[in-house]
């Protein structure tokens, strides 16, 4: 499968119309890039994140 990224200013109504005729057809599919604070959220759900106690556990997290 490969990537297809665009670049378009939003305001722009003759462009989003395009892209809406586009994805509409039902040959693409539109993927949304998660935030940083998505995918921290999912860190947390999925137990990646350790919750630190002290600080000399904060010490031997960040040397690992």
């Amino acid at each position: 499968m490969a990537t297809v990224t665009l670049n378009y200013d939003p305001h722009n109504i003759l462009a989003k119309k395009i892209l809406d005729f586009i994805l509409s057809i039902g040959v693409f599919e539109e993927k949304k890039e998660k935030t940083r604070l998505e995918r921290a959220f999912e860190d947390i759900e999925k137990g990646r994140i350790q919750k630190i106690n002290n600080l000399d556990m904060l010490y031997e997290e960040c040397l690992k």
